[in-house]
């Protein structure tokens, strides 16, 4: 464990065997719209790599870059888009493929402008679900994991882009994020 974590809260072999069963579940959902996965970056490029490698059905890839964050610990409240689609999405079925739902501010600003760009529908796919931080109601359509209300890292999770690379999630340690 590294020796800035509280605890590990998920480990490796519990993502791998969830984001299989997503994928399952999603290549089911899906097996004739051809979906367009839309992975955030930076923290759901590890997710998506794993995800889409189990979901055995046709299917496409696109990314975008949107930030609430920087390179504080809470929401700042503003979204912006960094980057954005590099193909229209009008009448595709679109899985936006996301690490964590937080606040869950992004992720509604991110679906309504997705819905005005005509996407024929829009789910969600999160490897993680944070309920407890939640300011806006807005729920994962396919959740790998809940979990509770404390910082976590790893698994594309970071705090100032560290810790991305953790194989697994645990808890920052309080003095780490708070120096």
């Amino acid at each position: 464990m590294h020796p800035h974590l509280e605890r590990v809260l998920v480990t490796e072999e519990e993502i791998r065997n969830r984001t299989a069963q997503l994928g399952a579940d999603i290549a089911r959902d899906y097996a004739d719209k051809n979906p367009l996965f839309i992975g955030i970056l930076k923290g759901a490029c590890m997710f998506i790599a794993d995800l889409v490698r189990a979901v055995e059905i046709p299917l496409e890839i696109d990314f975008m870059a949107i930030s609430s964050y920087g390179a504080s610990s809470k929401s700042s409240g503003v979204v912006r888009i960094m980057k954005d689609l590099d193909r229209p999405l009008e009448g595709r079925h679109v899985v936006v493929v996301e690490d964590i739902v937080d606040t869950g501010l992004t992720l509604a600003y991110l679906r309504d402008v997705l819905v005005h760009r005509r996407a024929a529908s829009v789910k969600i796919a999160a490897i993680f679900d944070k309920p407890g931080g939640r300011s806006v109601d807005i729920t994962p359509d396919y959740c790998g994991f809940t979990v509770p209300n404390e910082f976590i890292v790893g698994y594309g999770l970071d705090h100032a882009e560290r810790y991305r690379n953790l194989p697994y999630v645990g808890v920052l340690k309080r003095e780490v994020y708070e120096h």
